[in-house]
Parts: C-alpha cells; sequence; structure tokens
C-alpha cells in the first residue's frame, strides 16, 4: 500500500486484529516527550474552583438513594412527599489481594422485563429457529427453502368431528397453501404459527376448548424431504358437551314454539356451527308464527374446565304477537299502496308470516320497475279483539328506469337470420302498464308490431295483453302478408316467477294473404282469408327451471276454436298437446325427452289458410331438417302442411362448469290426415354446444337427417338461448 505512512500503519494494525493476534508497542519514556506550556498555572486554576463546604440547598447533602426507590419514585409507587428517603446501606468492601477474584453482590436489582420472570419451558417443547448467516451477494440472491409439513395427533378428533377438521385445515392452511417453498425460515415460522392459531380455531369450533398445540421447525432428515419439517402436534384433549340449555324468553303462543325449533339438545358437544343454525332456526321461525319485532340476544356459555361441561343460555326477545294491517309507501314510487296490496299474497288480519312479506318484497322486485324497493314491519300500537297488535307494513320504494332498449339475433335452417329489435316503456300507463314496439327483419320474415301489457292486472299474476301487428313471411311452404288484432288474459311462468299451474285464454282477429298450391291448376296462387278465433290454455309444471330443467316434467294443452270468414262462417278446430320430462342421471348428466301431438278438426286441407296447418321440421320440432319441411310435399317440392302430426325427441345433456354438450335424436312428421298416421316418420340426429349464463343457456346445434332424400340438406345449424325443450 503507497500512500501516508500513518494510513499505512493503521492498515498493518486491523490486518493484525482480523487476523486474531495484536502487537502492543511500547510507552516511549516521559523524559522523551516534548515540553508544552500550560493553558493557566496551578494558582489561578485554584483560585475558579469554588470551594466545597456546606450547601446553602440542604437536599444536595442528603445521601443519594437506590435505584430501586428511584425507580419506585419515578413511578408513583415510592413514599408520599416530605417523607424521608430512607439511607441506602453501605458496605463495606475490603481490600483484597491483587491475586485474589473480586466478587460484588448485588442486592434488590429490579426486574423490568416480565419474559426474565417466567419459567424457562420444558425441553421438548423448546423450539430451535435455524440461523441463516449472509452470504456475499446475499441481498441481490435469496435462495429458496423447502418445507414439509406433518400433523400429528388430530385423527380421534377428525373421526368424531361432523365437519371434517382435517380436511377443512388442509384447504386453509398457509404452510398447504405454500406448496412446500418459502423465500426464507422466517416466512415458514410465521405460516406455522398461523396454522397453530387456524387449528385451534377450528378445534374450538368443534368444543375442544383446551387443546395442546405444540409447533416445531426443525432441519429436514432427509435433504429428499426437503430443507424444513414444520411440525404441529396435537392433544385435542376433552371435549365440552352441553349440561344444560336455558332459554330466557316470555311464553309464546304456540306454546313451546321456540322450544320445538331449538334443535341443540343437552349432552350433545358444543359445536359453533350447530349453535349459530339453532339461533338462525329461532330468528325464522318466530316471525313466521306472528312475531315480527322478536329478536335473539346474545348467547352466553358457561364451561367448567374440570368437568367439561357447558351452560348455555340464549335470552330471547320476542315482542307482541301481530296481524296485517294496512299497507303504507313513499319515496319515488312507481304505483301506490292499492296495487301493492294487490301483489300482496295475504289479506288484512292474517296472522304476521314474514315469508308472505318476502314474497312481497319478490314481487315487487320482479315488476322490474325498481332499483331499490324495502319491505318492513311497523308497530302500531293498535290491540286487537283476540289481544295480538295490527303490524303496518311499509314499502319504501325508489323506482329505476322504465325505459329499454332490446335485440337479438338469430338463425335457423329454413328460417335464415332474424334480427329483432324493441323499445319498451314497463310503466307508460301505471300501475303496470307497459307499452312496446317491436320490429323483425331477417331473410324471410320482416313486420312491425305494438303491445300493451298489463301485469298483475287486478289480481297477482294476471296479465292483460293488446296486440296489434303487421308482417310479411316468406317460407318454402307459403308468404304471406298479414295483419293481426288479439287479445289474451293469461298466468304465465317467467325465469323470476315459475309457476306450477299456468293458463291463457285470449281472441284474434286474423286478415292474411297468402300463396298455396292449387291442386287443380298444379301452379300457386294468392288467396285472402279472415279468421276469427278464441283459444285456450292449460300448462302444469313440475320442473325446476324454466330454461335449463333438469328434473321434472311439463304438460301443456292448447285448443283454438276458430273460424274463415271468407265465404260464410266456416268453424274448426285446433288442438295440440305438448309433454316434456327430465330425469337427472348425475350432477352433470341430465336425460330429457318431449312428444307432441296436433289435430286440426272440421275442414278440409285446402280450405284452411296454409299458415294455419300444421307442420313439423326446424329448431323447436325436428332438427335435420327446415323450418317446415317435413310433411306431404307438393310436385314442386314446397310443402304443404297438414291437419295432424307427431314428434319426439330424446336428448343427453351434460354439463361442465358453464360449457356443456348434448347429444339427441328428433323424430316426427306431418300428416293430410286429422289424426296422427305414426308412418313415415322421418329422423334427425345431432349434438350441440351449451354455454351457461345467468338467464339461461345459449344453444348451438348442429343436425343431419337419417336416410336423407333429394333436396334436403346434409347439415342444419340452429342458434337461440334456453334448451331446446
Amino acid at each position: 500500500m503507497s500512500g501516508d505512512p500513518a494510513i499505512q500503519e493503521r492498515a498493518e494494525e486491523a490486518s493484525s486484529l482480523k487476523a486474531g493476534a495484536m502487537d502492543v508497542p511500547a510507552l516511549p519514556d516521559a523524559s522523551d516527550l516534548p515540553e508544552v506550556e500550560p493553558v493557566i498555572d496551578d494558582e489561578e486554576f485554584n483560585s475558579r474552583v469554588p470551594e466545597l463546604g456546606a450547601s446553602e440547598d440542604p437536599e444536595l447533602d442528603k445521601p443519594l438513594e437506590s435505584i430501586a426507590d428511584f425507580e419506585r419514585r419515578m413511578a408513583g409507587e415510592g413514599e408520599s412527599e416530605g417523607a424521608r428517603v430512607p439511607e441506602a446501606p453501605v458496605q463495606t468492601v475490603q481490600s483484597l489481594p491483587d491475586d485474589a477474584q473480586t466478587v460484588r453482590e448485588i442486592e434488590n436489582a429490579p426486574i423490568r422485563d416480565a419474559e426474565l420472570s417466567e419459567p424457562l419451558p420444558p425441553l421438548d417443547q423448546f423450539e430451535v429457529t435455524p440461523v441463516e448467516f449472509a452470504e456475499e451477494g446475499g441481498e441481490e440472491q435469496q435462495s429458496e427453502v423447502r418445507y414439509r409439513v406433518e400433523l400429528e395427533g388430530l385423527e380421534s378428533a377428525d373421526e368424531e368431528s361432523p365437519t371434517a377438521i382435517k380436511s377443512v385445515f388442509n384447504s386453509l392452511s398457509a404452510l398447504k397453501k405454500g406448496d412446500g417453498k418459502a423465500n426464507n425460515t422466517a416466512m415458514v415460522s410465521a405460516r406455522l404459527e398461523e396454522d397453530a392459531q387456524l387449528l385451534q380455531t377450528l378445534l374450538e369450533a368443534d368444543g375442544w376448548y383446551t387443546p395442546r398445540i405444540r409447533t416445531r421447525l426443525a432441519p429436514a432428515r432427509d435433504s429428499d424431504e426437503g430443507d424444513l419439517t414444520a411440525r404441529i402436534s396435537v392433544v385435542p384433549g376433552q371435549r365440552f358437551t352441553f349440561s344444560d340449555i336455558v332459554i330466557e324468553a316470555d311464553p309464546t303462543e304456540p306454546e313451546g314454539l321456540i322450544a320445538d325449533n331449538m334443535p341443540l339438545k343437552v349432552g350433545e358437544p358444543i359445536v359453533a356451527q350447530r349453535v349459530q343454525g339453532a339461533e338462525a332456526r329461532v330468528a325464522v321461525a318466530l316471525p313466521q308464527n306472528g312475531y315480527p319485532f322478536a329478536k335473539v340476544g346474545q348467547r352466553d356459555i358457561l364451561l367448567d374446565r374440570d368437568t367439561g361441561d357447558g351452560v348455555y343460555t340464549l335470552p330471547v326477545t320476542i315482542g307482541p304477537r301481530g296481524r296485517f294491517g294496512g299497507i303504507t309507501t313513499d319515496g319515488d314510487t312507481a304505483f301506490d299502496a292499492r296495487h301493492v296490496g294487490v301483489l300482496a299474497r295475504f289479506e288484512e288480519g292474517d296472522l304476521y308470516d314474514s315469508r308472505m312479506v318476502d314474497d312481497l318484497r319478490k314481487a315487487l322486485i320482479g315488476t322490474s320497475l325498481f332499483s331499490t324497493v324495502a319491505v318492513e314491519p311497523e308497530q302500531t300500537g293498535e290491540v286487537l279483539e283476540d289481544g295480538t297488535e295490527a303490524v303496518r307494513l311499509h314499502v319504501k320504494q325508489d323506482k329505476g328506469p322504465a325505459r329499454t332498449i332490446a335485440g337479438s339475433l338469430g338463425y335457423a335452417a329454413g328460417e335464415g337470420i332474424t334480427a329483432q329489435a324493441a323499445w319498451t316503456h314497463r310503466n307508460m300507463f301505471p300501475p303496470e302498464g307497459a307499452v312496446s314496439f317491436n320490429g323483425i327483419l331477417g331473410t324471410q320474415q320482416m313486420g312491425l308490431g305494438s303491445t300493451f301489457r298489463r301485469s298483475n292486472a287486478g289480481q297477482r299474476d294476471r296479465t292483460l295483453e293488446l296486440t296489434a301487428e303487421a308482417f310479411y313471411n316468406d317460407y318454402d311452404a307459403y308468404d304471406a302478408y298479414t295483419g293481426r288484432l288479439a287479445a289474451r288474459i293469461s298466468r304465465d311462468s317467467t325465469p323470476l316467477w315459475q309457476k306450477r299451474f299456468t293458463y291463457g285464454a285470449g281472441i284474434e282477429l286474423i286478415g292474411t294473404a297468402e300463396t298455396d298450391y292449387n291442386e287443380t291448376t298444379g301452379d300457386r296462387s294468392r288467396r285472402t282469408y279472415y279468421i276469427a278465433g278464441v283459444n285456450g290454455q292449460v300448462g302444469w309444471d313440475t320442473s325446476d327451471s324454466l330454461l335449463d330443467p333438469t328434473k321434472g316434467f311439463r304438460l301443456t294443452t292448447l285448443i283454438q276454436p276458430e273460424a274463415t270468414l271468407n265465404k260464410g262462417f266456416n268453424p274448426y278446430l285446433r288442438a295440440r298437446i305438448d309433454g316434456s320430462a327430465y330425469y337427472p342421471v348425475t350432477d352433470s348428466l341430465v336425460i330429457a325427452g318431449r312428444v307432441r301431438f296436433g289435430t286440426i278438426q272440421g275442414v278440409g286441407l285446402f280450405d284452411l289458410a296454409p299458415s294455419r296447418r300444421l307442420y313439423a321440421g326446424g329448431g323447436g320440432s325436428v332438427r335435420g331438417f327446415s323450418y317446415q319441411g317435413l310433411g306431404e310435399q307438393a310436385p314442386d317440392d314446397r310443402p304443404i302442411g297438414g291437419r295432424s302430426l307427431n314428434e319426439g325427441s330424446i336428448e343427453a345433456r351434460y354439463r361442465f362448469g358453464n360449457y356443456g354438450v348434448v347429444a339427441f335424436v328428433d323424430a316426427g312428421q306431418a300428416y293430410r290426415e286429422t289424426m296422427p298416421q305414426f308412418n313415415d316418420i322421418r329422423y334427425g340426429v345431432g349434438i350441440g354446444g351449451r354455454f351457461y349464463t345467468n338467464f339461461g343457456p345459449m344453444r348451438l346445434d348442429v343436425a343431419t337427417p337419417i336416410n336423407r332424400r333429394p333436396g334436403e340438406s346434409s347439415i342444419n345449424v340452429y342458434v337461440s338461448i334456453g334448451q331446446a325443450f
């Protein structure tokens, strides 16, 4: 090293210290030191130092207090002001020979750290955390620590517990989620402590309130198992049980209402999930049986750690027993309290039932007129003849946007591409008087229409509908310019309110100009028809979903007495029956089947307007064939329709997550005769895909006909919303 000699000398000394040895140079002789002039002389120094005599402040002459007394005084624990501080004991230290060991006894040394007064842990519980040594460049590179987890002693508790403690622990464990890897040992240790606390919580939730849980982090025995072993040892201890169950509540009517809905029993383990479920059951049962203002208080469980017993106490305030009174409403209202009463399924004076209140709340939401709506019971203080109290329901309304614009796009073989758009005002004529205008444009159809629809018309779930529309259809079987006026009153299912029993009845007037095959001339000509009719429909539905059923069955019958008014009054009857069933083989696989039969009585085939005849084929009928493609064909290879039909389908629907696949076989035929003939049945087979959404599945089906005939497409594609049936 070059440079300053002093620096060179310091560097050599540092090297010597690092090597573990140091040479001590000899001190220079005093005679060799240079002579230095003093800053001040001795006489001046002594004159400036004050004399050490008696002080004017007597406190300065007092002996010093001991450290312990000083600390107690500073903490406010010393003696009162003015008390004399005892003098500290003075020990005489005798001089010892130079070669003797000097020992000084420290009396009353205060212990400020509480941990130092704790007893030492047993050796088998002492945890040793491996020490990591920093290596050169360690700040830039972090070595990964691998570990394995061992859980011991949980087997007996896991077998007794209904909640599978070990399985729940494994799903929530921080060590398990780490997948056996961590950045350092401290991270593994933190996860270990977190899992110990988790395990204690799980055990306490199932009645083991005094478990002993020990954790240990040690080097792994085998390098193949990782760097560390994180071990959790458990001794569950005694499982606590109910020794008494006390319900603090006033008498109810019927008697024992609370006790009958409290499933906890003396002698059973104290399981948190069971306790919470029992309390929730009581909290639900009381409002369902006439107690709208009942409140379940805070439980108290007194544990005896010696016997393992627990005394459970639950205070319940039942409040007054009530009956439904009036209905009030305020806020940004969509309709008045009178119409709210139409939606209610209870009458004034009925015993209060929270299920009816929930049903009313759902009905209000189902109108789609609110952004928020709330229904709450209110006390009136009005006592009725039977001692119950009238309960007023208050509805807080906040109406949402009333206008909607909607659109859809679809494709089906034989129908082509179809686009639809609609504008709707859902409450143009309150209450719930909706007006909509809709249009349709496609490769084979176009039209405009308007509909007035009043939901819950004077009665819950009853709908009144008035329709006026004009449209043009161009199908293989016919093309038609049609105008239609219709009125209908019904009770229908919706995705939110699926009903077991449905009905509908209506009237319609139709004027249509349609092309039809003329058997006399052998060509097609346009004829005008004026049709008047009434219709009635009833349905029974036990399925579990409107758009995606997996179990149950459906049965629907439609009857349409009609008359052609071209040359006098020529009546006839159209009728159809549909049935479908759904069977869940597994949670993922559903077998579904359907049948349909139709007939037209009292009129000749060519006296019927082509649009009023029966056809088979297409996405909602027999897939694999074009829309209305089955049945008797005219010499120009276009269908002429029939007066009867029979159809059937079977599907295997397999779902995985939000996706699904379907294999299906469809069969059917339309006949000139008035009754189904069950001959010349055509079959189509195919597969489909499903994408499941909140409002129902999106459907894409691809099918092909069996024994395909000339003119029939080999592949037919259908796209729609909802299952085929």
